[in-house]
């Protein structure tokens, strides 16, 4: 074994003894009959109910979506050709940036290959762009808002979570004119809190601040035409950047933000996560596009979300079950122990045929690992009732602590 090798198995070696190691599921989804999907374990394939996935609303089953990507396919091929710079940019890519900056009322958006990528992108170069700038970061943002910030090299400073107080503590001590970033997010994905977005858009506003608002987890689920807590919340238009995801409640894939011409026209032209990329296939951009103006123009998929969501949560408390707080579609439900999440997990797939995967450390902090369930509006009555006599089962068995 060489010293490379060695290195690797050691390494993987400590997060199977920690309890955090992560195994795939080999799964497919079902066309047509969501939340079921194909399990494949070994040489034996069954029918399982999926509770996990991020496709919140199953857009990406839905017939106008896949539709519209059958109909891209054929008319133009599969891949974009290149990044956007040389091959890469097709009629498909225009038509969903101007869509988007509909849907959040700005002047420009624009794609990238993921809700991650956008975040490190825009917000690395933010910190280029602007001379002396320093980052104000909410302590529970995504790693890729970190690994942005970090990427960007500038001056940070971390606020408490959703701490008001904190924040303006930090801006207070700054000098005005120095250009200060507050970055945030709106649905705060493990705990599913939700940013207090108007007093936020107050602070910066008071201190001279930018701010970039993640909406990965709210676009196409709140406000009007799903543009997210922002526009639920009427602040849109005093939020500076909205970035947001193709890839959750749209059910494709790509990431972008959306804000001034000249913002975008600054990350398009400096960001080497886009300019060095091949763009997203405009098959995937047409069928994001189509989900994105199906989405704005109904909300019915929205209100079934939100009480599914409800009435999962009360289910889970009425039997005891540590179902967390959560003003959000998201229903975390603590285990607080890695091995046991796991456990549970594996209980859960093989027993009674229910896939939601264990969300352990570092996604959430040690001691507070739990299963992180996601109803959509598919999720039928009796799939609630299978699943909570199915969790019933496993805290009996496994022995996990109840609420209290």
């Amino acid at each position: 074994m060489t010293i490379y090798a060695e290195s690797f198995e050691v390494a993987v070696a400590a997060v199977k003894m920690e309890g955090r190691y992560r195994v795939f599921a080999d799964i497919e989804r079902i066309k047509g009959a969501y939340p079921k999907a194909r399990y494949y374990d070994d040489d034996n394939i069954r029918e399982v109910t999926v509770w996990c996935s991020n496709d919140y609303l199953g857009m990406g089953q839905h017939p106008e979506v896949t539709d519209a990507m059958q109909r891209a396919v054929e008319e133009v091929g599969a891949g974009a050709g290149g990044t956007r710079n040389i091959a890469g940019t097709t009629h498909y890519h225009v038509l969903l940036e101007r869509e988007l900056a509909s849907m959040h009322g700005k002047e420009a958006a624009l794609l990238f290959t993921s809700g991650y990528v956008a975040n490190e992108a825009t917000l690395s170069t933010i910190s280029r762009v602007l001379s002396d700038c320093i980052m104000l970061s909410d302590e529970c943002n995504h790693a890729s808002m970190i690994e942005g910030i970090r990427a960007g090299r500038c001056a940070k400073l971390i606020w408490r979570h959703n701490d008001l107080n904190h924040l303006e503590e930090l801006l207070r001590d700054l000098p005005t004119d120095r250009p200060k970033v507050i970055a945030f997010e709106s649905v705060y994905s493990m705990d599913g809190d939700i940013a207090p977005l108007r007093e936020i858009c107050d602070l910066a506003e008071k201190y001279n601040a930018f701010t970039y608002l993640d909406e990965v987890h709210a676009v196409g689920l709140y406000g009007s035409e799903g543009g997210g807590i922002s526009q639920r919340d009427g602040v849109s238009g005093r939020i500076d950047v909205i970035e947001g995801t193709l890839g959750k409640a749209f059910g494709v894939m790509g990431g972008y933000v959306a804000a001034t011409s000249a913002f975008v026209d600054a990350i398009r032209s400096y960001a080497s996560g886009f300019i060095f990329t091949t763009a997203l296939s405009p098959v995937l951009v047409a069928g994001a596009l189509a989900s994105v103006r199906h989405l704005r123009q109904t909300g019915d998929l929205r209100a079934r979300h939100q009480e599914r969501a409800a009435t999962l949560k009360l289910r889970l408390g009425a039997v005891g079950l540590p179902v967390m707080p959560s003003a959000s579609h998201i229903v975390p439900l603590l285990v607080g122990d890695p091995m046991q999440c796991k456990y549970v997990s594996d209980f859960l797939l093989q027993q009674h045929k229910i896939y939601v995967q264990p969300i352990n450390y570092p996604t959430v902090p040690k001691g507070t690992e739990r299963l992180r369930l996601t109803p959509s509006p598919a999720h039928t009555n009796d799939h609630m009732t299978t699943l909570v006599d199915a969790l019933n089962d496993a805290w009996a068995v496994l022995k996990i602590k109840r609420a209290a």
